[in-house]
């Protein structure tokens, strides 16, 4: 069962929780209303209008997860929070790695650190942003969405925060004695841009290619059929989307 603690303005909700990780229970959530300079993949920021997101970080000691199978609890939570978001809207998706979308637009951000101890995880932050009742982006983010501008309409946070809480602790539990290859196989069939077709992507060096997902490593890579027929796998800063 997740304990809460509400911190009124924080930083970063993953670096205050790094900071109390060995002193607090697994299952701690840390939550604000004001995240002032949350982290993203690849050292990005994240903007969340004070009091109107949900922006939280969870805590997972010893997951029985070991360091090379380590993707499966971003996969698991990618899920959780798809399942979540799916009751709201259709047409949610996980754009690799571990970004939601709805449509062609950026619902939320999640970003998953380890706590390595030997040869296995000693704790687990994941810490997720999602836009619920912002209406209003200032940010240079070039997609944002929130739940209110597809719905119409406000979400009671704190509802919606023990709603989507309880279903990745779920999920995180269940990966103990859960079905991997099925997990993996869900997450296949939510992913952004895996239609068959081919999509532009960008790599580092600003060259732009066309590509088919064919699918994603145990360990996290992307991997890309290309036109001629090869495959080949990317990690998380060697390809990007190019965005519709």
């Amino acid at each position: 069962m997740a304990r809460y603690i509400n911190i009124h303005e924080t930083a970063s909700t993953n670096t205050y929780l790094a900071r109390m990780a060995t002193m607090l229970p697994s299952g701690t959530v840390i939550y604000t209303n004001n995240q002032s300079a949350g982290r993203g993949q690849r050292g990005n920021s994240w903007e969340a209008e004070p009091g109107k997101n949900l922006t939280f970080s969870m805590l997972v000691k010893n997951p029985s997860v070991a360091p090379s199978a380590q993707f499966y609890i971003s996969e698991a939570v990618s899920l959780a929070i798809v399942d979540f978001l799916s009751q709201y809207a259709s047409g949610v998706t996980i754009k690799w790695p571990n970004d939601i979308y709805h449509g062609h637009r950026k619902i939320c951000g999640i970003l998953i650190e380890h706590s390595l101890c030997g040869n296995s995880i000693n704790h687990t932050i994941i810490g997720v942003g999602i836009n619920i009742n912002q209406t209003c982006f200032r940010s240079d983010a070039p997609n944002p969405v929130s739940l209110a501008q597809i719905t119409g309409s406000e979400i009671d946070l704190d509802e919606a925060m023990r709603d989507v809480c309880g279903r990745i602790e779920m999920a995180v539990s269940a990966l103990v004695s859960g079905d991997k290859v099925a997990l993996h196989k869900r997450y296949m069939s939510a992913l952004y841009m895996n239609d068959g077709d081919a999509h532009e992507f960008l790599l580092p060096s600003g060259e732009r290619l066309m590509a088919r997902i064919a699918g994603v490593e145990p360990t996290g890579p992307l991997v890309l059929r290309h036109d001629d027929g090869s495959e080949h796998s990317y990690a998380f800063k060697e390809i990007a989307f190019v965005l519709q």
